[in-house]
C-alpha cells in the first residue's frame, strides 16, 4: 500500500507542476519558476517560526507571499537597475533562499525542516504522515494537500483557459484588448507558488524544478496546440514518475532524484528522436 501511495503522491505533484510550468515555458519564464521553487522555502520557515506548528495554512499564505514577492522584486530590479530579467531572477532567489537556509541552521531547534530535506524531500516517507478522520485513517496528508492544490490549479485553467492562452501567446494584443495581464500574470506566479509549496517537502526542490521545466518544454517539442501540450506535459511527467519510481527501486536511490534523471533523459531521446527525423526528412527532399 507505501507504494500506492508514494506513486500517487509523486503522480500529483507532477502532474501539478506540469500543468503551470506549460505557461511558464510559454512565457519563456521556466527561471521564475525555478526561483519561486527555491525561494518559498523563507515562506515556509517564517510561517512555522510564526505559529510555532507546520500548519499548511500558514506555510501556504507565506509561501505565496513570498513567491509573489519574488516575482514582483524581480520584475522591479530589472526596471529600476537596467539589469538583465535572468540575473535580476538569480539575484533575488538566491538570497531569499540564503536567508531561508540561514534561518534553518540558526532556529534548528524550533524549525521541522533541514536543508537536505529541501533539496531532495524524502517521498518514501510520505505514507508515514497520515490524516486521520474520526478513527479512520483516510492516507498521507502530503496526497490530500497536493490533491488540493492540483483540483485549485485545473480549475483556474478551465475558468481562466482562454485568458491564460491570450497573455502567454499575445500580450500586446491581451492589453489592446483590455485584458488584465498584470492580474493574469500574478495568478499564475500564485499557482506556481501554493504547488512548490505543497511539493515541497515530499519531493524538494531539485525535483519541484525538474517537473515544473522538463515535461513542459518536452511537450513543447511535439504539441500542435496548447491543449495538447497540456496534455503531453502530463503523460511526460507520469512517464518520469513511472521509470524514475522503477530506477529507485532498482538501484536503492533517491525516488526524486531518480525521477528528475529520468525526466531529463526523456527529453533528450525526444530531441534525439525528432532530429533523426528531421534529418532523413532533409534526406528525402534532397534525393527527390
Amino acid at each position: 500500500m507505501g507504494d500506492i501511495w508514494i506513486l500517487t503522491t509523486a503522480s500529483l505533484v507532477a502532474v501539478s507542476c506540469s500543468m503551470v510550468g506549460v505557461f511558464l515555458v510559454l512565457r519563456r519564464m521556466s527561471l521564475l519558476g525555478d526561483a519561486i521553487s527555491h525561494s518559498v522555502l523563507l515562506g515556509i520557515v517564517l510561517a512555522y517560526l510564526a505559529v510555532g506548528s507546520r500548519s499548511v495554512v500558514a506555510m501556504m499564505i507565506g509561501a505565496t507571499v513570498i513567491g509573489l514577492l519574488t516575482a514582483w522584486l524581480s520584475n522591479t530590479l530589472h526596471r529600476v537597475s537596467k539589469l538583465q530579467t535572468d540575473a535580476s531572477i538569480g539575484i533575488i532567489f538566491t538570497w531569499f533562499f540564503a536567508v531561508g537556509v540561514i534561518l534553518i541552521s540558526v532556529y534548528a531547534g524550533q524549525v521541522d525542516l533541514d536543508q537536505e530535506c529541501v533539496l531532495y524531500g524524502e517521498i518514501a516517507f510520505v505514507p508515514f504522515d497520515t490524516v486521520v478522520w474520526g478513527e479512520s485513517d483516510i492516507g498521507p496528508r502530503a496526497f490530500w494537500l497536493i490533491l488540493g492544490v492540483f483540483l485549485l490549479n485545473l480549475l483556474m485553467v478551465l475558468i481562466g483557459f482562454e485568458r491564460f492562452k491570450l497573455v502567454a501567446f499575445h500580450p500586446a494584443l491581451a492589453v489592446s484588448l483590455g485584458v488584465n495581464v498584470v492580474f493574469w500574470h500574478y495568478l499564475l506566479m500564485t499557482m506556481v507558488s501554493l504547488t512548490t509549496v505543497a511539493s515541497f517537502d515530499a519531493v524538494g526542490a531539485i525535483l519541484v524544478v525538474a517537473l515544473l521545466v522538463i515535461p513542459a518544454s518536452a511537450a513543447y517539442l511535439l504539441a500542435k496546440s496548447l491543449k495538447g501540450m497540456l496534455w503531453l506535459a502530463a503523460g511526460y511527467a507520469q512517464l518520469s514518475v513511472l521509470a524514475g519510481y522503477a530506477v529507485a527501486v532498482w538501484l536503492d536511490s533517491s525516488i526524486a532524484a531518480s525521477i528528475a534523471v529520468m525526466a531529463g533523459l526523456l527529453l533528450m531521446t525526444t530531441v534525439l528522436v525528432l532530429q533523426v527525423l528531421k534529418t532523413r526528412r532533409q534526406g528525402r527532399l534532397v534525393r527527390a
